[in-house]
């Protein structure tokens, strides 16, 4: 089965599956939740573009992750709706896997490389009338809130997506895992070739976050009674993984099943060399820093203005963009903002170590920038919290709360592909604001950098890389590490404010050539380096092409 429309570069040749539990390939593909997918789906775009031979496999979610609205109060409302994707291709491939001892169908559609121009995904499915109903559900809806789904979605994935690999007689030179969900797959292959080190010498990992949330645990006794290791008694699974307690972290089998493992940028490789010093039998950890693809994310008119030197037409495309995206803000909210005003953006995944109102903190000192008639700032948020996170929907139910009593401030729904477009074009500012150090790379701050919007952030994941400070970006300062919590907080709010009032507003009212300079240097800037063929490069260079030749 011919599989890619692309003839493969030679310097690409070697075969790569690419595991993943989320891709953000298109807007009208819903099978995505946050930056994981973002990342992933620009990694398809690149090995597209350079014509690498590399394959994605991932999940056919049939209610996606899920629908943001609103109640009629206008707080957040999760839909799950059934999704329908008519440009996907039955392969006619089924594969069954065994969880919790009953076998389940497991059937596979193509997405080809040539509808949305990205490298060849597989997507599996167990929504189909083979199987009885509790097992169509486990492929129902991304990161399902029962555990014994979720233990079931990474069987299918890992162990289903390697049988289907099989089954088309496709010959994978390297498995790469982004992150742990895909971890059934290395029992597959242990059946396959009798020992790990043969494992070792086919599979690569990334991890992505130092959270406890994106590092999964699970208990073994579970793990072992759903299937999750292929059949494997619990004596030698514990043998091969040094495993002794009754916890079972993804991450550290991750890393004790490869010889080459990556975090997503420099600083995240030094705290993800740092979390897992102590951990027997784990891989090398080099960082890949993440990337997006600039084929995709950069809006046209502003590449050509800047190619051109047109600084008058420059400056007009991104006023343009700004309507545009107010209004988005207008449609959904009523209010009318104001292309000359500073727009500030945050836009990600509702989680509380991002701190999504670290910018209100100081309510008072808010309150004043949102509403002074000289020199104001808008403000927009916007992101899907996990919807069965009372915290997260609760803080953003409380943004849209406040929101309600503000001219100059919005909250909005819908936070998918297309509405992270407009955001990126459309802002001025884009805020990143996680607890130092839990940011593994923050991906959404280089799209944004990519269409002029300046990023102001904490010196976490990607940022220190790009970053000269007043050039082309503004850093909130260090903190003691030994502070607590709600002291750095406070402090970060602090410098946060001053930076706006003091630096950032006065630039952009008083020094409009200066802001239209950092602007340009933030485009400029994040290209090549941040760029996700630089990206897809280095993962042949420094992972794949290295495993193989230790083969």
């Amino acid at each position: 089965m011919r599989l890619h429309n692309y003839d493969i570069n030679p310097k690409y040749g070697k075969s790569i599956a690419y595991f993943s539990m989320e891709f953000a390939i298109h807007q009208a593909l819903k099978i995505y939740s946050g930056g994981l997918g973002f990342l992933a789906g620009s990694h398809m775009r690149s090995a597209y573009d350079l014509r690498q031979n590399m394959l994605g496999v991932g999940v056919l979610w049939s209610y996606g992750y899920y629908d943001q609205t609103r109640h009629a109060d206008r707080s957040l409302k999760p839909e799950f709706i059934r999704k329908e994707y008519h440009f996907l291709v039955d392969m006619n491939i089924k594969v069954s896997v065994m969880i919790h001892g009953k076998e389940v169908w497991v059937k596979a559609f193509l997405l080809p490389s040539d509808i949305f121009h990205s490298a060849p995904l597989i997507l599996l499915s167990t929504d189909i009338q083979e199987n009885d109903f509790l097992a169509r559900t486990i492929t129902h809806k991304l990161y399902d809130a029962n555990e014994e789904t979720r233990i079931s979605q990474e069987i299918v994935l890992g162990i289903g997506g390697a049988k289907v690999l099989e089954q088309i007689n496709r010959k994978t030179d390297i498995y790469h895992m982004n992150e742990g969900h895909a971890l059934p797959l290395v029992y597959e292959l242990y059946a396959k070739y009798g020992s790990m080190e043969e494992v070792k010498k086919r599979v690569v990992f990334t991890t992505h976050t130092p959270e406890a949330a994106g590092n999964e645990e699970h208990n073994i006794y579970e793990l072992h009674k759903f299937g999750f290791f292929n059949g494997l008694g619990l004596d030698e699974v514990r043998q091969i993984m040094m495993m002794e307690g009754e916890n079972f972290n993804l991450t550290v089998g991750a890393l004790r099943s490869v010889k080459i493992a990556n975090g997503v940028s420099r600083f995240h490789g030094e705290v993800a060399n740092r979390m897992w010093r102590d951990t027997e039998g784990k891989s090398e950890i080099i960082y890949i820093t993440n990337a997006q693809n600039h084929r995709f994310w950069m809006d046209k008119g502003l590449i050509r203005a800047l190619a051109e030197c047109d600084d008058g037409a420059f400056i007009e495309r991104k006023k343009h963009l700004k309507r545009r995206l107010f209004d988005i803000v207008a449609d959904q909210t009523g209010k009318m903002f104001d292309p000359d005003i500073l727009t500030v953006v945050w836009a990600r995944r509702f989680a509380e170590y991002k701190r999504p109102g670290l910018l209100k903190q100081d309510f008072e000192r808010f309150e004043a920038l949102i509403t002074r008639s000289d020199k104001p700032i808008q403000v927009i948020w916007a992101g899907k919290p996990y919807p069965f996170d009372v915290n997260a929907v609760n803080a953003f139910n409380e943004l849209v709360h406040i929101s309600q009593s503000y001219d100059r401030m919005a909250v909005l729904v819908g936070y998918e592909l297309e509405l992270s477009f407009m955001l990126k074009k459309g802002s001025d500012v884009w805020l990143n604001t996680p607890r130092i150090s839990r940011e593994a790379s923050g991906t959404s701050g280089m799209t944004a950098s990519m269409n002029g919007s300046i990023h102001l952030s904490v010196a976490d994941g990607w940022h220190p890389e790009f970053v000269q400070e007043g050039i082309n970006a503004f850093t909130l300062p260090p903190l003691d590490d030994n502070l607590s919590d709600e002291q750095m907080d406070r402090l970060d709010n602090q410098h946060l404010m001053e930076i706006l009032e003091e630096k950032i507003i006065p630039i952009y009212y008083n020094e409009p050539d200066r802001w239209r300079e950092i602007m340009k240097r933030a485009m400029g800037d994040v290209i090549p380096a941040f760029d996700s063929d630089r990206m897809a490069d280095e993962y042949y260079a420094l992972m794949y092409n290295r495993v193989m030749g230790a083969v």
